[in-house]
C-alpha cells in the first residue's frame, strides 16, 4: 500500500450517509439514502461548507447512496464544484482509494465512498493509533474526515472530523 504524497495537500474522506435497506430483488449498488440519510447528507454538507471546507474535486462512487450524498455536497458548495463519478470506488480496496487520490493534481480532493474502505483509507493516511484515538467507534455514516499533509513532518494528520 502506497500512501499518497502531495498534491493533493488536503484530502476529504466522506462516508456516504445512511442508506435504505435493499428492497426484494434490489441490488446493493442501487440502494438510495433513507430519510435520515438524506437529512444527514444535507447537514454534513452544510457543516462542511460553513467551515470553509471545499474540495477542488469531488470523486464519488457510482453507487446510488454515494451519488445521493455527493449531490448534497454539490448543492452546499455550488455548481462550480467539479464532480466525477468513478465505478472503481464501489467494492474497492484501500489501495484503489489511495491510488485514485494519488493520481490527482488538485490541492484538495474529496472522496465519497464506502466502509470499511473509507476507514481503512483514513487509517492508512494517519496511522492506527491516531485513527483509534479519533474514532474509537469507527467511521460513522455521513462522517467527514479532513486530512492535511504536514510537510514539516512529512506525514498526514487528521485536522478535523465532522459529524452530524
Amino acid at each position: 500500500m502506497t500512501v499518497p504524497l502531495p498534491p493533493p495537500n488536503r484530502i476529504y474522506l466522506l462516508r456516504h450517509a445512511e442508506a435504505a435497506w435493499a428492497e426484494p430483488g434490489q441490488r446493493d449498488f442501487d440502494r438510495p439514502l433513507n430519510e435520515k440519510g438524506f437529512g444527514d447528507a444535507e447537514i454534513i454538507a452544510d457543516k462542511a461548507a460553513d467551515k470553509g471546507y471545499r474540495p477542488d474535486l469531488l470523486i464519488s462512487s457510482t453507487a446510488l447512496r454515494c451519488r445521493d450524498t455527493s449531490g448534497a455536497v454539490h448543492r452546499a458548495m455550488g455548481a462550480t464544484l467539479d464532480v466525477q463519478y468513478v465505478d472503481a470506488l464501489y467494492n474497492a480496496t484501500v489501495d484503489t482509494y489511495l491510488d485514485i487520490v494519488d493520481a490527482q493534481d488538485e490541492a484538495a480532493v474529496m472522496l465519497v465512498g464506502h466502509n470499511p474502505t473509507m476507514e481503512q483509507a483514513l487509517e492508512a493516511l494517519i496511522g492506527h493509533e491516531a485513527m483509534a484515538g479519533a474514532l474509537p467507534g469507527g467511521f460513522p455514516t455521513a462522517g467527514l474526515a479532513v486530512v492535511d499533509y504536514d510537510a514539516s513532518a512529512a506525514v498526514w494528520r487528521l485536522t478535523d472530523f465532522v459529524v452530524v
